[in-house]
């Protein structure tokens, strides 16, 4: 079994995975490929931060007959997420949700829309929870 990984990643390290996760297998060139079109970075900074997301436990590498590694991702950026919002919740907001989302409210500015569709999650969300 795949021993789940436990280093958090950098910032640069998200944005490749970010970019890893739409790809899926895909190799170091296809990576720069498609991270150079947001961001310019030099091929060997995204080289090496492709390796440190390797030894982190973050990336497979493929079997493959072609002379290119080939990645794919270990870990679901769902589960990057939760573990994410989990710490974020912990360390900034005292494991309440309600002041992360009092403080979203504050703070982001939000069109109707947004807000309309919030209403309307938390009203899936409250009729399911509740039995009278």
């Amino acid at each position: 079994m795949a021993r789940k990984p436990r280093l958090e990643l950098s910032p640069l390290e998200l944005e490749i995975m970010n970019v890893i996760w739409d790809l899926g297998e895909c190799t170091s060139a296809d990576v720069i490929a498609e991270f150079t079109k947001k961001r310019q970075l030099a091929n060997t900074t995204i080289r090496t931060v492709l390796a440190n997301i390797r030894k982190k436990g973050y990336l497979d590498v493929v079997p493959s007959v072609e002379p290119r590694i080939r990645f794919r991702p270990r870990v679901t950026r769902r589960a990057v997420t939760r573990r994410t919002v989990k710490h974020l919740l912990t360390n900034m907001f005292g494991d309440s949700p309600r002041d992360a989302i009092a403080f979203l409210l504050e703070e982001e500015d939000m069109d109707e829309r947004e807000l309309a569709e919030i209403r309307r999650m938390l009203d899936e969300h409250g009729s399911g929870s509740e039995e009278e």
